[in-house]
C-alpha cells in the first residue's frame, strides 16, 4: 500500500515571460510534476483523507465531481495506489460516451454513480453511509479540514522565504486555506477565483483557517474568464504563448486563468516594484484533453 509520493519531483521554476518587467521576479511551483496521475494539489487534499479512511477501517472512498473533474481523476488514481475501492458520484445522467476523465477513472477501478443534476445539488442531504456502509466520504474537490491540512505541506517544497506574494487559482478554496495557514506572516496570499459570482468563498475559506494571526490574504474575482470551465480563444492563445516562452504547460480551468490574471494585474500595477511572486501550479493538465471551448 503506497500512501507517500516523492516530493523531490516538485520543481521551483523561475520564469521570465516577455510581459514580466525586470523589477518583478516570479517562479512557478510545479506541483504538476509530483505524479503523472495524482497531480498537483489533488494529492495534498487527498492524503490525510485516505489516511483517515484506512485508520477508521473503511474499505472505500466515496466522492463527487463532474465529467471532467480533476478531483475524480486523481481520486481514482490515488485509491488504486492505496489499494482501496472508490466510488465517484458524477453530476448528470450517464452519457452515451464517457469523457476521457471518466473512462480513465473507471479503468482504474472507480465505480461511477451518475445522479441527476438536482440530486447532485442536494448531495449533502443524502446519507451516503447508509448506501455505502464501507465508505469514507470525501467532499467534492477534497474540500474539508483534512484537505486543507494536507495543503499546508505544499510550501515545504520551497526553501525561499523571500517571496513577497504567493498566488494560486481558487475553486473550493481548500488549497488557499492551506497556503494561508503555512505561509510566513510577512507574505501576502492572493487567490485567483475561477468561478463567477463566488462571493461565498471567503466564508468557506475562513471556516478552514485557524484562529491565530495569519498572513494578509485576499480573493481576486476579476479573472474568471466568464465562469468555471469557460474557455476562450484568448485563454488558449495565452496558454500556448506562455508555454513557448517558459516551457510550463498550463491547464485551461485553473492555472491558465491564474497566470493570465497575474499578467493583467502586473500590467495594471497591482504588484509593486521589487515583488517576488510564487505562483502555485496546481496540476489539472488532464482536463486539457477535452479541447472544448464553451
Amino acid at each position: 500500500m503506497q500512501l507517500d509520493l516523492d516530493y523531490n519531483n516538485i520543481v521551483l521554476q523561475t520564469i521570465s515571460p516577455s510581459w514580466l518587467p525586470d523589477n518583478i521576479q516570479a517562479a512557478v511551483l510545479r506541483l504538476d510534476l509530483l505524479h503523472p496521475e495524482v497531480s498537483g494539489n489533488k494529492w495534498f487534499k487527498l492524503r490525510y483523507n485516505l489516511e483517515a479512511a484506512l485508520a477508521q477501517g473503511k474499505t472505500r472512498i466515496l466522492t463527487f465531481g463532474g465529467a471532467y473533474s480533476n478531483h475524480i481523476a486523481a481520486t481514482a488514481a490515488a485509491c488504486q495506489l492505496a489499494g482501496i475501492a472508490c466510488t465517484g458520484v458524477i453530476r448528470g445522467e450517464r452519457p452515451l460516451v464517457l469523457s476521457h476523465t471518466l473512462r480513465d477513472a473507471s479503468a482504474k477501478g472507480m465505480e461511477l454513480l451518475f445522479v441527476s443534476r438536482e440530486a447532485y445539488r442536494n448531495k449533502n442531504e443524502t446519507d451516503w453511509n447508509a448506501l455505502y456502509p464501507d465508505a469514507y466520504v470525501v467532499p467534492e474537490g477534497g474540500n474539508n479540514a483534512l484537505g486543507a491540512k494536507g495543503c499546508e505541506e505544499i510550501l515545504s517544497s520551497v526553501n525561499d522565504p523571500s517571496f513577497t506574494h504567493i498566488a494560486c487559482a481558487v475553486g473550493t478554496g481548500t488549497t488557499l486555506a492551506g497556503l494561508i495557514s503555512s505561509a510566513d506572516h510577512q507574505q501576502e496570499i492572493r487567490g485567483y477565483v475561477v468561478l463567477k459570482g463566488a462571493s461565498y468563498l471567503e466564508h468557506e475559506i475562513l471556516s478552514l483557517l485557524p484562529p491565530e494571526p495569519l498572513p494578509h490574504w485576499q480573493l481576486i474575482h476579476q479573472h474568471h474568464g466568464g465562469g468555471y470551465a469557460k474557455v476562450t480563444l484568448t485563454l488558449m492563445e495565452f496558454i500556448r504563448q506562455f508555454y513557448e516562452e517558459t516551457n510550463v504547460p498550463l491547464d485551461i480551468v485553473y492555472t491558465g486563468k491564474l497566470i493570465m490574471g497575474f499578467r493583467q494585474d502586473v500590467l495594471d500595477g497591482m504588484y509593486p516594484a521589487g515583488s517576488k511572486v510564487l505562483l502555485i501550479h496546481t496540476g489539472g493538465l488532464q482536463g486539457n484533453s477535452t479541447n472544448v471551448l464553451t
